[in-house]
């Protein structure tokens, strides 16, 4: 399952992350941006330099807003002084310092890239599970049980443990971001119990493990990334965390066609603009989603983090948004 490292280290005291921010040249708190990109993580600092630059290509105009500057931005955009066309809010899911900025922004740009109603529907993996049955999508066999605040009781029998197998997996629904709450080698009653207690008003999700098979010796597991209906395609080593670009005769000597197939499916469904997903091909030629949608991607470049997206990925990814944003509004 991904363990997203962004939202892990996102988990810190904000004091503690505060002083690795670059010292930001003071942008103007007026005009009109074809961009703003909201975002308070420091290790998102080189993906928005790549976007910053790719949306200059384009000839279009990008605002970067951060903690530094975040009530600022909010009192021009709720004064009129400051416009946008198009926003990608990659903060307000964590830090509330942004919300607001987020909801004013909401109802005045163009394009969401990821608007915040849509992020949080695809955020919920139970609900993702059930929407990705109706579409036909395959997916790992899975309990869903509820909230341990809603029913204390876990109406499991042996036999719906049986068919999951040992080990499986134990998530909640929502609250997985780093792998929080995540039990990769669960194999009794007792630690479905346990687990129930660390997130106590979230839904979890029991599930059969999927075993990847081999393919010219690596496993056969990959992290897609869609973005605006182009589909890019990595290896992706569920152990060390690595990753890999597919190349087009990986693609065509192992069938991994239906990668594709089953990405556009997923985006159908979730409605995103941008987001990965992961999905595992078996011995048996199954191809089975195992991270259903990452909402707001991990972006560390592979330059500077060994468990980083590949630079070309990234580069590829910022190229497509700046295309595809708005200009006015």
């Amino acid at each position: 399952m991904q363990q997203e490292t962004r939202f892990a280290a996102r988990t810190m005291s904000t004091l503690r992350t505060r002083s690795l921010f670059p010292i930001m040249k003071r942008a103007r708190m007026d005009g009109h941006y074809t961009l703003a990109v909201a975002w308070d993580w420091v290790f998102d600092r080189e993906f928005v330099t790549l976007l910053e630059k790719a949306v200059l290509h384009q000839g279009k105009s990008v605002f970067s807003i951060t903690h530094h500057n975040v009530n600022e931005a909010l009192n021009g955009v709720r004064t009129g002084a400051l416009t946008f066309a198009s926003f990608l809010d990659r903060a307000s899911d964590t830090d509330e310092r942004f919300r607001p900025l987020a909801h004013a922004l909401a109802k005045q740009v163009a394009r969401t890239i990821n608007p915040h109603d849509r992020m949080h529907h695809a955020a919920d993996k139970a609900i993702m599970h059930v929407e990705f049955l109706a579409r036909g999508i395959e997916v790992p066999y899975t309990l869903i049980i509820s909230p341990f605040n809603r029913k204390r009781e876990v109406e499991l029998s042996l036999t719906d443990l049986a068919k999951l197998g040992r080990p499986f997996i134990i998530k909640p629904a929502n609250t997985t971001g780093g792998g929080t709450g995540v039990i990769l080698g669960a194999e009794t009653l007792k630690d479905v119990i346990d687990s129930r207690q660390h997130h106590k008003n979230d839904k979890y999700l029991l599930q059969e493990k999927i075993a990847p098979a081999e393919l010219s010796g690596r496993p056969a597991w990959f992290r897609i990334f869609w973005v605006f209906g182009v589909v890019l395609s990595c290896w992706w080593n569920p152990e060390t965390h690595h990753y890999a670009v597919v190349t087009d005769e990986e693609m065509r000597t192992f069938k991994l066609a239906p990668l594709a197939h089953m990405t556009n499916a997923i985006a159908e469904v979730c409605r995103l603009n941008f987001f990965s997903t992961e999905i595992a091909v078996t011995p048996e030629h199954r191809c089975v989603v195992v991270d259903y949608v990452n909402e707001i991607c991990d972006m560390r470049l592979q330059s500077l983090h060994p468990d980083g997206v590949p630079d070309s990925i990234a580069t590829k990814i910022c190229e497509i948004i700046a295309i595809n944003v708005y200009d006015h509004a």
